[in-house]
Order: C-alpha cells, then structure tokens, then sequence
C-alpha cells in the first residue's frame, strides 16, 4: 500500500479556512490533488483571490465560498454550492473566555452555533453526497478542550466535547459505508492569530518571547512546543488516505502530551 495519499478528483470542502489551521489544511489538500472550496463569514475580493491563488498554484481548481456558520440555513447552502463534498473539514471556530455567571448569553449562543451546530449542519448534507460518490471523509477539528476541561471556557469547552459525539455518531451511521468520520484535538496551534497575541504577553509577563510561549501560553502543553498548521494538515490527509480506511469514530490528539496528563 503506498502510503502517499493521492486526493485528485476528490473536493475537500473546509469551513473556516480563509486563515490559521482551515488554510493550513486547504494547502496540504491541495497538494494532495484534491479540489477545495474554502469558506469564511466574509465576502472580500481578497477571499477569492486567496482561492485562485492556492488552486494556480497546486494545479487544482479552489474556489471560496462565503457562508456564515452561525446560520444553520447557511451552512447547508455552502455544501449545496460545493456541488460534491469527498472530505468536510468542519474547522469554523469561534472563543470566548469568562466564568460562568458573567458568560453573556449572546456569545454562548454564537460559540455553540458555529463549533458545533455548524458541523451537524454540513455533515448532513455532505453525506448523501459522500453515499452516491461511493467514498467520504468527515474530519472535525475538536480540540484537547473536546476531551478535557479549562475554567472560563464553558461555551468551547462543550461544544468542542459536542463535535467529539457528533463525531462517533456520524462514524456509527456510515460504519457499513465506505466513509469515515474521526476528530482531531489540537492542543495549542502556532497560527497568526496566536503569534499576534505573543508581543502582548511579553510585555504583560516582562518576558522574553521563549519565556511567554513555554511558561504561559503552553504551561499545559508538555511538549513546550506549537503543533502547527502544516502538522494539522497532514493528519487530515492521513485521515483521507487508504491507511485510515479502518481508524473511524475515533480522535487524534495533536497536542504535545497535553491530554496525556
């Protein structure tokens, strides 16, 4: 069995993925062979750009579509407009830190849509898609908050455990098909938006750049390192590959030993 994984004539749909861990594994896709259509809430030439730009240089056909993952209606209109769906990469995040008697209802209510209704959504469209095509792959991006628990993030923390169920009941409803459905868990990810909040930290803690990024921002990550973007992406596409063929309902941690504790 080789173990390269050949995605041409598949099309990857990834939600959220304009940026961070969503482009990073729209990339690694792509260089797999596999069309994508990227998706993000806006709507900018620079979206489309973005997508003509990754399809030019893969030799692949990418386009972007916008849909708002807080919208159930939304999120079954990008897959409809995807027009065939082989992998869904339900990625689309959003956080918000505060206890739980000050977590205001409005960002509750946004978190859980978009982290969590938003892949029950896709997915239901996605599969009867996958069921004609005669092959699927959903791959849900939880996180170590999808297995473990940190004050202050009640709304991420279920609906990150929500996506780990969804993920095993969609594994169980196409266990006889030739589809799977697993979940990965990062733990902390080195994207933009976690290295611009990394000047900050050093002025807050009157650290040195190393110092803020073992001692505060991977205190729980064992590894004292960033798992990255291209590292997400290449476990999705394992994931899609014949060598994951039997790995279904499960998760795979990418967290450096965190969820080892």
């Amino acid at each position: 069995m080789a173990l390269q994984t050949d995605l041409s004539g598949k099309t990857a749909v990834i939600t959220g993925s304009n940026s961070g861990i969503g482009l990073g594994v729209a990339e690694i896709l792509a260089q797999a062979g596999a069309d994508v259509v990227l998706n993000s809430f806006t709507d900018r030439p620079e979206d489309h750009v973005l997508a003509a730009d990754l399809g030019k240089r893969h030799g692949i056909s990418a386009r972007y579509v916008a849909a708002d993952m807080s919208k159930p209606d939304q999120c079954r209109a990008l897959i409809e407009a995807a027009g065939r769906c082989d992998i869904l990469v339900n990625n689309a995040g959003i956080q918000h830190v505060a206890p739980i008697e000050g977590f205001a209802p409005e960002k509750w209510d946004a978190i859980i849509a978009i982290n969590l209704s938003s892949a029950f959504h896709t997915t239901a469209v996605a599969l009867p898609m996958m069921r004609k095509a005669g092959w699927g792959r959903v791959v849900n991006i939880a996180s170590a908050h999808g297995l473990t628990a940190s004050p202050y993030k009640s709304a991420y923390v279920v609906a990150k455990h929500g996506v780990v169920g969804l993920t095993k009941v969609t594994a169980l409803e196409t266990a006889e098909d030739p589809i799977t459905a697993n979940a990965i868990c990062p733990g902390y990810v080195l994207t933009p938006l976690v290295e611009a909040q990394i000047p900050d930290q050093m002025k807050t803690h009157n650290m040195s750049r190393d110092q803020v990024v073992r001692d505060v921002m991977l205190a729980r990550q064992p590894s004292k390192e960033f798992a990255t973007v291209e590292q997400l992406g290449g476990t999705v596409a394992f994931l899609c590959s014949a060598a994951a063929d039997q790995i279904t309902g499960t998760t795979v941690s990418v967290d450096g030993g965190w969820t080892a504790l």
